[in-house]
């Protein structure tokens, strides 16, 4: 194989490396460290989009609690995300200003 011809494979597996490869195994690390910190009592969010709060956890299951007296067994793979405590994403509200009485302009 020529000189710059394979400069220029070596290159494009590296830019494909740093760019794909590199970010995806960090994404599954932090996915994989966000499933092992889930806890009795956290709410979460699954990958279907279905908000709850952990009731029990089991190995490959956790027991997800969507509604009063509505318990569901979800694949622990299928968490998408632990949502804060609402604590933590409180906002001060915003001040709404009302607008003043339009003029009536003597009609």
């Amino acid at each position: 194989m020529s000189g710059p011809g394979f400069l220029l494979i070596v290159v494009a597996f590296a830019f494909l490396y740093f760019v794909l490869i590199r970010p995806q195994k960090k994404r599954q690390l932090q996915s994989r460290q966000m499933l092992d910190t889930i806890k009795v009592g956290d709410e979460v969010v699954t990958a279907a989009g279905i908000y709850g709060r952990v009731a029990e956890l089991m190995e490959d299951d956790i027991m997800v609690d969507i509604a009063p007296q509505v318990r569901v067994r979800v694949a622990r793979r299928a968490i998408g995300a632990v949502i804060p405590p609402a604590e933590a994403l409180e906002e001060p509200e915003e001040q709404v200003q009302e607008e003043p009485p339009a003029a009536d302009n003597g009609r």
